[in-house]
């Protein structure tokens, strides 16, 4: 008997206390505003994206540089977004949770539920960012 089994890397898909909304655009970093983006450790927000404005990252790395979170508090109701420490963390100042911008793990055990992540995908100066 053969029995086979898939496990999935993926912890972060879905977070069943934040409504869905479509997330699909695209960032030109030839532009202006966005040309920090292109070097690793800058990051900046962007408002009018996701639940709360979204949090771009730039962490570096040959394969997948760019980390996305949406800025709401995946714990609370509340509409207070959350803050990035500009190194390693989010929090939210609901609860006091910090969440990790490598795959918006909550850093307090009790706490179950991940920061919305969203997918990026680089194609020269172009950042698509989807949630689909």
């Amino acid at each position: 008997m053969l029995t086979v089994l898939f496990f999935s890397c993926e912890k972060n898909e879905t977070n069943d206390l934040l409504p869905d909304v479509d997330v699909n655009f695209v960032i030109d970093m030839r532009l202006p505003k966005y040309q920090n983006l292109q070097f690793p450790g800058n990051w900046m927000y962007i408002d009018g994206e996701g639940i709360n404005g979204i949090l771009i990252v730039n962490k570096g790395g040959k394969s997948d540089p760019y980390k996305v979170f949406d800025r709401a508090c995946p714990n609370n109701s509340c509409n207070t977004k959350m803050e990035f420490d500009g190194r390693l963390k989010l929090k939210c100042s609901c609860d006091n949770i910090e969440y990790s911008i490598y795959d918006g793990s909550p850093q307090d055990k009790k706490y179950t539920r991940f920061a919305r992540e969203y997918k990026a995908s680089q194609n020269s100066f172009y950042i698509h960012i989807t949630n689909y």
